[in-house]
């Protein structure tokens, strides 16, 4: 592959694009505390599959849209999501030969450490959570990661995106 042209790029952006919506999807109040972490999930995709593509810059610009998108301060989800997409660049080899179970449990670390930068911005802001709710993102994103996967390693493949 190496000199050949990008393929149907539309495919990532379309999909970055459709987890910014997840992530701002009404779900019911007791779901709530459990919303999967979208966007990082999609994004931690991509930058496995094809890090010349994505990869910090591109975490930077879809946390910039999601802070506008949830209202929140501008920059804190763009940093957060850049820590994400940092990590798993800095695991990038050893994430994609391990199996899945394997990947699972290094998400949810790196989905937990996010998620207490994020815990830990809202208290500079004055929006700490008074529990350990902010934990379950982080859990309920790693135990989806196999199906995310799955997913979008088969558009992936039906699209021909490298």
């Amino acid at each position: 592959m190496v000199g050949s042209r990008p393929r149907n790029g539309w495919l990532i952006w379309f999909s970055l694009a459709l987890a910014l919506l997840l992530s701002v999807a009404p779900m019911p109040k007791f779901m709530e505390i459990g919303r999967p972490l979208w966007v990082a999930l999609f994004l931690t995709y991509w930058t496995l599959a094809v890090p010349h593509r994505v990869g910090m810059a591109s975490a930077w610009i879809f946390g910039l849209l999601a802070d506008v998108l949830n209202g929140t301060l501008l920059g804190q989800s763009a940093l957060v999501l850049t820590l994400i997409i940092f990590l798993v660049l800095s695991l990038h080899r050893r994430l994609r030969m391990f199996p899945m179970w394997q990947q699972s449990l290094v998400l949810l670390v790196v989905f937990g450490l996010a998620q207490l930068v994020q815990l830990w911005l809202n208290a500079l802001t004055g929006n700490r959570q008074p529990t350990l709710e902010f934990v379950f993102p982080a859990l309920v994103s790693a135990l989806l990661w196999p199906w995310v996967f799955a997913i979008l390693r088969g558009l992936q493949q039906r699209f021909g995106v490298h």
